[in-house]
């Protein structure tokens, strides 16, 4: 955002996009209030008829202006104040002025909404191209560290995995535990203040059913018939199965992948998922050979995968969080630890691609997680959800593809160790690869 701010310098607004409740506003307010003289924030929620009305005519923008700082009681500043555009889907013709307001230059502006809402209320409207846009995504775990008031431990993790050095085994224990604990609570902005405030998983819980039934909601926006939803919902049970990718039949019978595609494309546009595109001929440019037909979906949040995997029991029946409180995450819920992986992979700007290799009968396949670029190759990822050290088709595809790998990971439960050429990371580690 300071980025955008500095080297823009008002020649376009930024749009910060997400899924719904992962602090949008809340980031876009703190930035106005931080780095600008004044501000002034029209939340289109709840926003009066009488400014609403206000954009459908901009043809005066000094009448415009002049009536906004009225209402809100602010005094805006040529090139020193910012006007939020909060929950702009929900005036699409606010979105649309955005090219008349950026060309006057005299303020900047910051717009936030969730991209499901903004594409179905936008369709009628000529779409701004003064726009700069950032992803937002759910908390990670450095950001849940400083929520509960740690700002120490992720710099010196940062260090030691530079400097490429194993932690000790009560360090490791300690990191372990507060990462499980990410895992659980997740990185949606009102689950951790929940957690902080009560210490109970209870109600932490219940926040996060209430954020997946406002996604089940918006999802109708999507796709009245249920598609959309059932597409979501089905996420745990899909990689429960470890299939080599998500059978959209299975989750919706009596349909076909190839007629539901729009559908999976805007869930995707969501960010309430992540996906993961099988790479058939896997190379630096791995968007290269992307094969749409075969794909993995993840929760974009795993500690909402942790309740929607229960959503229709009480968490006493969780034993998701019983088993990663007590470290006795058995290997048929590995899957939990996949979709952190994708998670903290996808936070860290990187797209998402994984490659099968078929067993010499055919019928089977070897599975690489993860593929990312990593300089002028490529890495693959395997992910353990324990500390066991066997990587049979990390091996196959370095075997197969040994010219074309820089790196190669085994992300496991274990302390940082190399060995035979692989690195051995901690899970809390991901995001510095």
């Amino acid at each position: 955002m300071l980025k955008w701010k500095q080297e823009r310098n008002g020649a376009t607004a930024l749009l910060i996009q997400g899924a719904r409740r992962v602090g949008k506003s809340t980031i876009a307010e703190e930035f106005a209030r931080n780095e600008y003289t004044s501000y002034i924030l029209i939340d289109f929620s709840k926003v009066s008829k009488a400014v609403a009305d206000l954009f459908d005519d901009v043809s005066d923008l000094n009448y415009l202006f002049l009536r906004l700082q009225f209402i809100f009681n602010v005094q805006l500043h040529e090139r020193s104040s910012v006007i939020v555009f909060d929950e702009v889907q929900l005036q699409p013709k606010a979105r649309q002025a955005i090219k008349h307001l950026v060309k006057d230059r005299r303020y900047d502006y910051i717009e936030t909404g969730s991209l499901i809402s903004v594409r179905s209320k936008s369709r009628d409207i000529l779409i701004p191209s003064e726009e700069t846009k950032i992803n937002l995504y759910p908390m990670d775990f450095e950001e849940f560290r400083w929520a509960l008031g740690d700002d120490a431990t992720i710099p010196l993790l940062r260090a030691a995995f530079e400097k490429k050095m194993s932690l000790g085994d009560a360090v490791h224990r300690k990191l372990m535990r507060d990462f499980r604990l990410y895992m659980l609570v997740g990185g949606m902005p009102q689950a951790v203040v929940a957690y902080i405030e009560t210490n109970n998983f209870t109600e932490v819980d219940t926040v996060k059913r209430d954020i997946i039934a406002l996604y089940e909601k918006d999802f109708g926006k999507i796709d009245s018939s249920g598609r959309a939803k059932a597409l979501y919902d089905a996420i745990p049970a899909q990689l429960s199965r470890n299939a080599s990718r998500y059978k959209v039949s299975t989750a919706i019978p009596d349909d076909k992948k190839d007629r539901i595609m729009s559908v999976i494309a805007e869930v995707e546009d969501s960010m309430t998922v992540n996906i993961a595109y099988h790479v058939d001929d896997p190379n630096i440019g791995l968007a290269l050979t992307r094969n749409e037909d075969y794909f993995k979906m993840y929760a974009s949040d795993t500690g909402l995968f942790v309740t929607l995997a229960f959503k229709d029991k009480d968490i006493t029946e969780n034993v998701i969080y019983e088993k990663l409180l007590n470290d006795k995450l058995s290997a048929n819920l590995g899957y939990v630890y996949e979709n952190m992986i994708a998670q903290m992979l996808r936070a860290s700007g990187k797209d998402l691609y994984y490659h099968t290799i078929p067993y010499a009968e055919g019928k089977k396949y070897y599975e690489v997680d993860f593929l990312i670029s990593d300089r002028h190759k490529i890495a693959p990822i395997e992910v353990k959800s324990s500390g066991y050290k066997s990587h049979k088709s990390l091996d196959e595809f370095s075997a197969k593809y040994s010219e074309r790998i820089m790196n190669r990971y085994v992300i496991y439960t274990k302390d940082y160790k190399r060995e035979n050429g692989v690195e051995y990371l901690p899970v809390y580690m991901t995001m510095f690869i």
